[in-house]
């Protein structure tokens, strides 16, 4: 698969070390961009702020949050699994593009992209709490997004589910017969989507090609969502 030209593009990744991170790092390398990998979970309020500015000057920041989702009844869902999934998922996006910003629309320049989830897009039973903070991802980048494409700046999203990652669809659950049964019924591609497709598309964005999508949120499922 030919890469998006990346080159000469200081790119910023964060969580480098778990759910897209290490297929991410890696394709936006081989495409050419300068990669700046962190692997904090950014849950203490001036995380985000200390590595943006030790990060320097940025073309695209690539924000990448993974959390293992609960598996709870609506009815039981406690504050703190509430909580949790807010703190990891949601409160570190706001924080990274409130400290990413002010320098991008000084340059007039730049990109930033979420690495969300499709879980927002479609009814998900006993995933209340993941779901909701994902739709909250996705809420936030569509609003952000069309306040400063004026800037030149494209904030967009990927809403993934049923792509190979092994936050989520580690080997086992991957050779588990009913999770093969369930993928021929629920996803019209029949399979996962391979953890190549899903960067190779988020390099797309991160390109120069891709100048002209502003708040977009594009499902990566196979045909799971729209």
């Amino acid at each position: 698969m030919a890469c998006p030209d990346l080159a000469g593009k200081r790119i910023l990744l964060t969580q480098a070390d778990v759910f897209m991170g290490p297929v991410l790092g890696d394709v936006l390398r081989r495409c050419g961009a300068e990669v700046l990998c962190s692997t904090a979970t950014l849950v203490e309020p001036d995380a985000a702020d200390h590595l943006i500015e030790q990060s320097g000057e940025l073309d695209v920041l690539v924000i990448n949050l993974g959390v293992p989702a609960p598996s709870t009844a609506a009815d039981k869902v406690a504050d703190e699994e509430w909580q949790l999934m807010f703190e990891r998922m949601v409160d570190p996006l706001q924080r990274l593009v409130r400290a990413a910003l002010p320098g991008m629309i000084e340059r007039q320049r730049g990109r930033i992209l979420l690495m969300g989830s499709a879980s927002a897009l479609r009814g998900m039973k006993r995933a209340s709490s993941y779901s909701a903070a994902r739709g909250a991802q996705l809420a936030y980048i569509r609003a952000v997004g069309v306040e400063v494409a004026r800037h030149n700046i494209q904030v967009n999203a990927i809403a993934q589910n049923f792509v190979d990652n092994p936050t989520y669809f580690p080997a086992e659950i991957q050779a588990n017969p009913a999770f093969q049964d369930r993928l021929k019924r629920e996803v019209p591609l029949g399979r996962l989507v391979s953890a190549e497709e899903d960067a190779q598309f988020a390099a797309y964005l991160c390109s120069d090609a891709a100048s002209c999508f502003v708040g977009q949120i594009f499902p990566v499922c196979g045909g799971w969502a729209d």
